[in-house]
């Protein structure tokens, strides 16, 4: 595709909408809640904000900067801007690689919001009890017939949107989708800090007790707020520099990146509004972990008044931030294949579709014919080995990669990001930092990268 038939957002509110709901899934929405819980509330909640800006919103900067001034998706990116290296362009691959690896169980997950919101709003969860609802769970992730089917009804949404096209479909259908997660997070929000003892867990997410940073290990908590702001925003391959190269030069990127950044912790912070102050309401453990979403707030639901329309309206949210994410990444794979092959937007589309499909099928399958396999020890399954092999490597590696190309005389180079970076009005990207992007960011990112590595084979 040349650059003068490139697709274009309509408008800045597109791209601002498109960026934050790839940012904006299930770590700000599933995982930031429970996680928030395990390490103590409030206090977690400002140790990750200070990561979040210090240390992933820089980088998120740098993929903006690396797709528009190439105005290519990551597959031809980097051979853009520094042809004479190829080595640069590797990543590229790679990185491509690493979104399919994403939705090869994205779309599984978000499978499982689409039917409890199916479910929720039928009434099947309702009248409950907590040990029928985690066996309604079980009884889901141990059915490959249903597991796949709801599977296939994400990938399909999704391919249908993007062979639809970038501002007919893409973007016309995240700025539907993320008006109403807002609209209805908001409405949750206000439900959940006016119900009875509500006060109680607004104390525990709004008043910082640094002590209990040290109750799990001041290490380890630190650590956790780390990954989380890092992972939040989906950084390292090139599922946001693809949005870059949708966008002209009226605003900076440092300017665009902060309003992304802000929406994106606005949608983490309201979650945890709806989450603590209703689980302290009923007597329920905010740090109950991964299940808190599918075991716990079920069971929370059935005891609330109108509970059937709360806890539909809870998972059509959460459906609507997993979806957001799956549109964006699959976005970001049509474009490497409209950008590499020249192919056209509905073939690239298809193929998409149906790849990610069969790639899907072993971690639908992992749970339930294939749970024998466990590759990362006792209790684990495919998807935690594709969630590691993204996770812990293609992430945090990326976004090293991103980060040298941009600070290294060996890549783009300091002088040129930041004059695209600043291209525009808006806030300046701090020039100020440069010691500090070039040469400590990229020790934290090393250490983000072993310490992953630790905490998987070595405890």
């Amino acid at each position: 595709m040349s650059e003068k038939s490139r697709e274009t957002f309509g408008s800045r509110l597109g791209f601002i909408f498109l960026s934050a709901g790839c940012a904006i899934g299930l770590g700000n929405v599933w995982r930031f809640p429970f996680i928030t819980g395990q390490y103590g509330g409030a206090a977690f909640v400002l140790v990750y904000i200070i990561f979040l800006l210090f240390l992933a919103m820089p980088i998120m900067v740098m993929e903006f900067a690396v797709g528009r001034a190439s105005q290519k998706s990551m597959s031809r990116s980097f051979s853009t801007l520094r042809p004479e290296h190829k080595i640069w362009s590797l990543w590229g691959y790679i990185g491509w690689a690493g979104n399919y690896i994403l939705m090869m169980f994205y779309t599984v997950v978000t499978g499982w919001m689409l039917a409890y919101t199916y479910y929720s709003a039928a009434g099947t969860l309702a009248g409950m009890n907590s040990e029928a609802v985690g066996n309604f769970f079980v009884g889901l992730l141990s059915n490959p017939t249903e597991l796949v089917s709801w599977m296939t009804v994400a990938i399909l949404i999704g391919t249908i949107v993007c062979y639809s096209g970038l501002q007919s479909g893409v973007e016309r259908v995240t700025k539907i989708m993320m008006a109403g997660l807002l609209i209805i997070m908001i409405a949750l929000a206000v439900r959940a800090v006016t119900l009875e003892g509500a006060d109680k867990g607004l104390e525990f997410y709004l008043k910082p007790d640094f002590s209990k940073l040290v109750s799990e290990g001041l290490g380890t908590t630190l650590y956790a707020a780390l990954g989380q702001a890092f992972f939040t925003l989906s950084i390292g391959i090139g599922s946001m520099a693809i949005f870059g190269s949708y966008i002209n030069r009226d605003k900076t990127l440092f300017g665009e990146s902060l309003i992304i950044t802000g929406l994106d912790t606005f949608v983490a912070l309201t979650a945890g509004l709806i989450i603590f102050p209703a689980c302290f309401a009923y007597g329920i453990n905010p740090g109950a972990g991964p299940g808190l979403i599918f075991v716990t707030l079920p069971n929370m639901f059935n005891q609330m008044p109108n509970g059937q329309i709360w806890g539909a309206l809870f998972f059509l949210f959460m459906s609507f931030a997993a979806l957001s994410t799956v549109i964006a990444v699959f976005e970001n794979i049509v474009a490497c294949y409209m950008d590499f092959f020249n192919w056209s937007r509905k073939t690239s589309a298809l193929i998409m579709g149906v790849t990610i499909f069969f790639l899907s099928i072993p971690c639908a399958l992992g749970f339930n014919v294939w749970s024998g396999f466990q590759p990362l020890g006792p209790g684990s399954g495919v998807l935690d080995l594709e969630d590691f092999i993204l996770s812990n490597n293609l992430l945090p590696i990326g976004a090293i990669v991103y980060l040298l190309f941009c600070v290294t005389r060996y890549g783009w180079g300091w002088d040129k990001f930041v004059e695209e970076a600043d291209a525009g009005d808006g806030a300046k990207f701090p020039r100020g930092m440069r010691f500090y992007f070039t040469y400590i960011l990229p020790v934290i990112m090393l250490v983000i990268l072993g310490v992953g590595y630790y905490q998987t084979f070595a405890k």
